[in-house]
């Protein structure tokens, strides 16, 4: 198949630390053109693939000192997507609903991956309001706001494990990775942490709206309470950085759709220990690649018990599931029930009834489904 895969600027495809989508691009994107699909990656110039490489920004933005404006660029980016679409049976969208208004004109099928939260109001008006555009979930939960959207499937996110090394004996502190934010609950981590008198290291980054939460949650505890920020790390140093721990730390707040992290532990051989917000029930193998708690009293009482996990089983189970082989293999099914359902001259007879064709979710191969007029 000729695929346009359309991911975020904010980070290189893949990043350089931080960048849970650009990572997921970039493992899809090089699984697909090593099964023989002809693909092209719209992202920015600093990414590295095997696709074809169309740069909609000089670098990725977050990192860059340009003062670009993501708004802007990511129009851009889905107008050279819209001038080329012939060349593609399919354009897998990553921006979320920013491509969703393309879905209208565009008389190439375009499926989007759900990669957020979809549980805010407005998101849920806004989901409602492109009520047949055709979405793939990463997890299942994710798709509790949304039942009626046209949800072709669920594909788990995947990772490469082979740049993930199996560390069979654990190390003797608890590992938090990720970004500092309230729905993330590091205070959490550093209160478990604290109780259980076993050190702490946490390896994120900080976005200017969440400084002022690392500054009360995080930073009083720095100085002699065994808690250890290093601040990002790339992939080199996260391999090490999660495979030395005990235990990865994953007390949420809020409904995770996925949560890498969780997975790259995994792929370590690290347990995770988790709240069974969101999609944690779906991605720990309770008993097996960690627990999924209801309570931080279970919580606190899981980190010890991951002693008796086997960290061989842990790596073994999680990647029978989230390998990029199992993630491509989902996404190449949701790509022909896409293309199967979609056709170019429904665009034509769309524009002068004033309804576009949005594509198919679980219909029958051949039958069209037309969004409503707006």
């Amino acid at each position: 198949m000729r695929i346009a895969q359309v991911a975020p600027l904010t980070e290189s495809v893949p990043p350089t630390t931080y960048g849970g989508t650009e990572r997921v691009v970039s493992v899809l994107t090089e699984q697909l053109v090593a099964r023989g699909h002809e693909v092209t990656l719209f992202a920015s110039g600093d990414s590295q693939t095997a696709a074809r490489l169309i740069a909609c920004s000089a670098q990725g933005l977050r990192l860059s000192s340009g003062g670009q404006d993501p708004l802007a660029l990511a129009v851009m980016q889905l107008d050279r997507v819209l001038e080329c679409q012939h060349d593609f049976d399919v354009i897998h969208n990553h921006l979320d609903f920013l491509a969703f208004p393309l879905a209208r004109v565009c008389s190439t099928p375009l499926l989007s991956t759900c990669h957020g939260r979809l549980d805010l109001p407005q998101t849920i008006e806004l989901y409602t309001y492109f009520s047949q555009v055709p979405l793939v979930s990463i997890s299942d939960d994710q798709r509790r706001p949304l039942p009626q959207a046209n949800w072709v499937r669920t594909v788990y996110n995947g990772i490469d494990f082979d740049a993930f090394e199996l560390h069979p004996v654990a190390g003797e502190y608890l590992a938090f990775l990720g970004r500092i934010a309230p729905e993330k609950r590091v205070d959490r981590a550093i209160e478990v942490a604290r109780e259980l008198d076993i050190p702490l290291k946490i390896a994120a980054k900080i976005d200017p709206v969440d400084q002022d939460y690392f500054e009360h949650a995080v930073r009083p505890f720095l100085d002699n309470h065994n808690i250890e920020f290093v601040g990002e790390v790339n992939e080199a140093q996260k391999n090490q950085f999660l495979g030395e721990a005990m235990a990865y730390l994953f007390p949420i707040d809020w409904p995770e759709p996925f949560g890498l992290t969780m997975i790259e532990s995994m792929a370590c051989g690290t347990p995770v220990v988790a709240l069974d917000s969101g999609s944690v029930p779906e991605v720990v193998d309770n008993g097996v690649t960690g627990f999924a708690c209801s309570s931080l009293r279970e919580f606190i009482e899981c980190v010890s018990a991951v002693a008796g996990l086997d960290r061989t089983e842990c790596r073994r189970h999680a990647e029978l599931r989230f390998s990029g082989e199992v993630m491509a293999d989902g996404y190449e099914e949701a790509f022909q029930i896409v293309t199967n359902g979609f056709h170019s001259t429904d665009v034509s007879i769309a524009l002068a009834t004033g309804e576009a064709p949005i594509g198919l979710s679980e219909l029958n191969p051949g039958t069209t489904l037309k969004a409503r007029n707006v």
